[in-house]
């Protein structure tokens, strides 16, 4: 779906740093296997908000996992990656490649401005104000969003974690596209780790708060990328960037530049 012309990287090096890898840094790894641990998989059903054993024989609810099935069309899809394809994607971690539509943030450091940021794109009003019609997305305002290309060549993926609380805040969205893959939301417990896989299709919406947010870590697994998936994943600010937070001038700030919808990544 790529238009004439695409900037795509063809080039064979990674980004990957520290525990990160990807297919094309692996081989040159050595080091310890590590001791497996007990692994207990379940499957996310959306209609009971339940996740189930694979067995069938044990679940539990599991809060805080919306999804919104076909919130695009075909054709909308094919506009929004072919208008990616157009703009320079870099390389990320984990065989991924990236585009930052966001404020300029040192995460370590709590420290975030404006810098080169001048909006959301262009074609994201439309999305945003789709979502909006949904009951509770109706007040989401992102001010940052991320694409992200997985490629199976690449080994891409993204290991399990926990977004930043700091900036980010309650719901984070991401509309999934070129191909389906499925989500695991894992959680440590003292004896083993639980797994819920959610199966996310070609074109829908997922949205992650509450537990599935800020309990559970989410990753999308190498094995679940056999072609070419797109994402563009949103987020919104925290309560100290909100009115009435410590830092709600700033905030203020940062999301008039996102909402004016003229951005470039970087």
């Amino acid at each position: 779906m790529a238009a004439p012309g695409a900037a795509v990287n063809t080039d064979m090096a990674c980004a990957c740093k520290g525990v990160r890898s990807c297919l094309l840094c692996e081989k040159h790894l050595t080091g310890a296997k590590q001791q497996e641990q007990a692994v207990h998989h379940f499957v996310f059903d959306a209609e009971e908000k339940r996740a189930v054993c694979r067995d069938g024989e044990a679940s539990f609810i599991l809060p805080g996992v919306f999804l919104w099935e076909n919130f695009i069309t075909a054709e909308e899809e094919e506009e929004l990656v072919s208008h990616m394809d157009q703009s320079t994607w870099t390389l990320s971690q984990s065989g991924r490649r990236k585009q930052d539509f966001g404020p300029k943030v040192n995460f370590k450091k709590k420290k975030v401005r404006v810098g080169l940021f001048n909006g959301l794109p262009a074609l994201s009003r439309w999305l945003v104000e789709r979502m909006q019609q949904e009951q509770t997305l109706k007040d989401f305002a992102p001010v940052e969003q991320c694409n992200l290309d997985y490629r199976p060549e690449r080994g891409a993926h993204i290991e399990p974690h926990l977004d930043d609380t700091w900036l980010w805040g309650e719901r984070l969205v991401t509309v999934n596209m070129l191909s389906d893959t499925t989500l695991t939301l894992s959680l440590q417990q003292e004896e083993a780790e639980l797994q819920v896989a959610v199966p996310l299709s070609r074109r829908s919406l997922l949205v992650l708060s509450g537990p599935a947010r800020h309990t559970w870590k989410h990753s999308i697994q190498r094995a679940h990328i056999s072609q070419r998936r797109v994402c563009s994943t949103f987020r919104e600010l925290s309560a100290e960037f909100l009115p009435g937070g410590a830092r709600a001038e700033l905030g203020s700030q940062l999301l008039h530049t996102a909402l004016t919808f003229t951005g470039a990544p970087p």
